[in-house]
């Protein structure tokens, strides 16, 4: 199969390396996947550079953890009747060495959900990671139905999807953006009221929204935001923060104390796994039902692996996506 791999850490021109290797087998309750797509996550990235001083976790690694394709063949213990169907992946490259930057990848049955046939491969592909961060980030304190939720980054990959799964779920999604220039940009069917972080109060902003204050907040940069979170949250309000831009961030402690603040870290690859389990069904039943969809950005043909791998490290907007010769 054709694949891209790295053997050590660093830039990706310098590492990523693409040619042939040994089409996978799937094993006991695996099903291997032909890859029409695979998505690129900032996390793929920073596992390829060595973020935090982490090491390599295998002496080789195919990257990628999200895609989209069919399933081609199926190991003992799986029924053979998912062979030809149409199937989005997550978690392909989380404590496994081989994932989705390739024409085939093989993953434990589970991580394969069916994806409906309106759904597109790109919609597939852009789900994972970011989909069940969201996810988490939005339900893991339970339903959300009537309930005000504040998103930071609306725009963003995580953000976007978050958004869109607390409109469904029944919330009222407030937004915020950094700039006042891209207001303009946030979908008014989703979130009821959007605030620009560069005007001269935005807690001000929201509170006039939220006068009781917010109930849920989906964080993207706690070092960044703590102080503003304090200042709009409801007394007993959850912040799930799944980012933060200072590896020791400060928080007004007492502040949330007082105000009975639950604050929740969310790292994607150690969620449980039933949570991970019901985090698909939802982003599939969302999609499927039209109630979510992904901005696809830059697509890159598998040769072009090391500038997608640098052109998420820049920043894209929208999804970046690798197309996989069929």
């Amino acid at each position: 199969m054709l694949a891209s791999w790295y053997d050590r850490q660093g830039p990706a021109a310098d590492v990523l390396r693409v040619g042939e290797l040994p089409d996978p087998t799937p094993g006991p309750g695996e099903v291997r996947v032909r890859v029409t797509v695979s998505g690129v996550n900032p996390g793929d990235t920073k596992k390829r550079r060595g973020w935090l001083g982490s090491s390599m976790p295998f002496p080789r690694v195919i990257p990628h953890s999200d895609a989209a394709g069919v399933v081609d063949a199926v190991g003992e213990g799986v029924d053979e009747r998912r062979v030809g169907r149409r199937v989005w992946t997550y978690g392909a490259q989380s404590y496994r060495p081989f994932g989705t930057a390739a024409q085939y990848t093989v993953v434990p049955a589970g991580l394969a959900v069916p994806l409906p046939g309106h759904l597109s491969d790109e919609l597939g592909a852009a789900l994972g990671i970011p989909g069940i961060t969201a996810h988490r980030a939005v339900f893991a304190d339970g339903p959300v139905e009537g309930k005000l939720v504040l998103v930071h980054g609306v725009l963003g990959g995580v953000g976007s999807l978050a958004a869109q799964l607390a409109c469904w779920g029944g919330a009222r999604v407030l937004g915020t953006v950094r700039r006042s220039a891209d207001l303009a940009q946030v979908d008014p069917a989703v979130v009821s009221q959007a605030v620009a972080l560069d005007q001269q109060d935005p807690a001000a902003a929201i509170r006039a929204y939220a006068p009781e204050g917010v109930h849920r907040v989906v964080e993207v940069s706690l070092s960044d935001n703590a102080d503003l979170d304090n200042a709009v949250v409801a007394n007993g309000a959850v912040i799930a923060a799944y980012a933060t831009r200072a590896d020791r961030t400060e928080i007004p402690f007492w502040n949330l104390l007082f105000n009975n603040v639950v604050l929740r870290l969310v790292g994607s690859d150690d969620f449980p796994e039933e949570a991970k389990r019901q985090a698909a069904r939802d982003l599939t039943a969302a999609a499927a039902a039209g109630a979510l969809t992904v901005e696809v950005g830059d697509r890159y043909e598998l040769a072009d692996i090391a500038k997608a791998h640098d052109r998420v490290d820049t920043g894209s907007r929208g999804r970046v996506l690798i197309a996989l010769p069929q």
